[in-house]
């Protein structure tokens, strides 16, 4: 399968969520082709320190160049392995950074965010 080249990061509530899967879902049922990439934050808070300037420096990095391990990483990012560590994983966690063994990728050429201005 072919990744999606824009991943959109939303703050939004679990129904919204669940409305987004859905929707997928009945495309695909139909028989449309669905290639599409979402990530959902509970609250702004936790979206804004995801994807700190940091974590978005490392994001573009790896996007473009790859990386074959934390290790290689700190050093190209001229950052302290530690704290590169721990972005990875935040990153990872988030479904914002791939792994495949010990090799990271960022497939998307873009990532929009969308705010909900509803009540959760």
């Amino acid at each position: 399968m072919q990744k999606a080249s824009k991943v959109t990061v939303h703050v939004s509530n679990i129904s919204d969520m669940g409305r987004r899967f859905t929707n997928a879902w009945n495309r695909a049922a139909s028989g449309k082709k669905v290639n599409e990439t979402h990530v959902t934050f509970l609250d702004l808070q936790t979206l804004l320190e995801t994807l700190s300037l940091r974590r978005l420096e490392l994001l573009k990095y790896v996007h473009q160049h790859g990386a074959e391990n934390v290790k290689q990483l700190a050093a190209a990012l001229n950052r302290d392995y530690k704290n590169v560590h721990q972005d990875v994983s935040v990153l990872e966690s988030a479904g914002l950074l791939l792994r495949d063994g010990r090799r990271f990728s960022a497939p998307w050429i873009e990532l929009s965010a969308s705010v909900s201005l509803m009540a959760s």
